[in-house]
């Protein structure tokens, strides 16, 4: 975290506020490299702290990281191992450095499932940095976009059904304080590698409106480069909302 590249000739009122990045390509990256999916993951973590360092000197405000999706349970038990040994990884090597730039650090996704390790260590990073303010860097881990939804109406009936909520109170701002984390503002934009074109159930009510760039690099190979690029597209395009 303590480089200081160049900083990119990026017009600071014209930069998203919140970025999100579905971190694709990892396994295709080791299979052309000839290593383990493992060693692909592993790779992909160099690219992670690339993104989170670059965002920090820009002054982005929130980035957003697909880790862990609520699918994911669906691969082999060794990759599946494998990544979350690499959080766990990540966690002890990086924190400090997050600390130290003032970032706060926060894990969105359902806990159940999670080892007791697992939510020891997130949980314990969560409060180290919890008075951090420059930057919130939301991991999300077992994380998805309609499990998120889900549990978000759920926790609205139940105030409902308790009397702490009207039923004209059922509108799309008070949604939003149902959902994982209320405080991070919409997606501007939303950053895909690998050249997929698939949202993959990631923050389905936070990507109503934003804008979507896919690139064809896959995830370890994404460094800050590609990432200042994405926010010049992102300088050229006009944002209408709906409207005209």
């Amino acid at each position: 975290m303590a480089s200081q590249p160049d900083i990119p000739d990026l017009d600071p009122a014209t930069l998203p506020r919140h970025v999100g990045i579905i971190m694709d390509g990892n396994g295709r990256w080791a299979e052309r490299q000839g290593v383990t999916r493992a060693a692909g993951h592993e790779a992909g973590a160099k690219s992670v702290r690339a993104v989170v360092e670059g965002c920090r000197e820009l002054g982005l405000q929130s980035l957003s990281l697909y880790a862990f999706s609520t699918e994911n349970w669906r691969r082999t038990k060794t990759e599946v191992n494998a990544l979350f040994g690499l959080l766990s990884k990540y966690i002890r090597i990086e924190l400090d450095a997050i600390h130290k730039e003032d970032i706060r650090v926060f894990f969105t996704g359902r806990r159940e499932g999670l080892t007791g390790k697992t939510i020891r260590e997130i949980t314990d990073a969560e409060e180290k940095t919890k008075n951090n303010t420059s930057m919130l860097l939301n991991v999300c881990v077992n994380y998805g976009g309609r499990a998120e939804i889900i549990d978000a109406t759920r926790r609205m009936a139940i105030d409902f059904k308790q009397g702490n909520l009207s039923e004209d109170q059922f509108t799309e701002e008070e949604f939003q304080k149902y959902l994982y984390r209320p405080e991070i503002p919409d997606l501007d934009l939303m950053i895909r590698t690998s050249g997929e074109e698939r949202i993959s159930n990631f923050m389905l009510w936070q990507v109503s409106y934003a804008e979507i760039l896919v690139t064809p690099t896959l995830w370890p190979d994404f460094r800050k480069d590609h990432l200042f690029e994405a926010f010049r597209e992102y300088e050229r395009r006009n944002r209408r909302f709906g409207g005209r």
